[in-house]
């Protein structure tokens, strides 16, 4: 279970962290210092590395979580709602993924900046959305336990 546990928290750390980062660190600077054609083809490199990692995270958060619920038998409020909300995270998460970020792809590869930065827009949205409740997820992870103590 201590091993389940630490691929969990390892894998929502590195989804949810990055979100952070990307979300309100280097998006608001790659926008002021950056031209679209130079601003589009570091989103799509920088989402090329991070995606991957969010798909290993995924896989761990469901090789660790799913066990971890089945052993409980019935899990608390917190925790159906961290599976629940997380579950939610992973569907936006593989839209993000074969719908916009494909469009991206390929706007940089043919160099059309305007649909490049519709893309961009639209995955900007849905990652301040994913971030938003991965905030949640981990605020419940953090707090359930101490309010079913309450």
């Amino acid at each position: 279970m201590l091993f389940a546990k630490y691929l969990h928290i390892l894998g929502f750390t590195v989804w949810v962290g990055g979100m952070f980062f990307a979300y309100l660190c280097l998006r608001p600077v790659a926008a002021v210092v950056l031209q679209p054609p130079a601003r589009l083809a570091l989103w799509n490199g920088v989402f090329g590395k991070f995606f991957t990692w969010v798909w290993l995270a995924i896989a761990l958060i469901l090789v660790s979580g799913l066990p971890m619920m089945a052993q409980m038998g019935k899990p608390p409020v917190y925790i159906s709602g961290m599976a629940g909300l997380g579950i939610l995270m992973m569907l936006i998460f593989a839209h993000l993924f074969f719908a916009p970020y494909k469009r991206l792809k390929r706007a940089v590869a043919a160099e059309d900046w305007a649909a490049g930065g519709a893309a961009l827009g639209q995955i900007r949205r849905i990652v301040g959305i994913n971030l938003i409740l991965g905030l949640i997820v981990v605020t419940l992870g953090a707090l359930g336990p101490l309010l079913t103590q309450v």
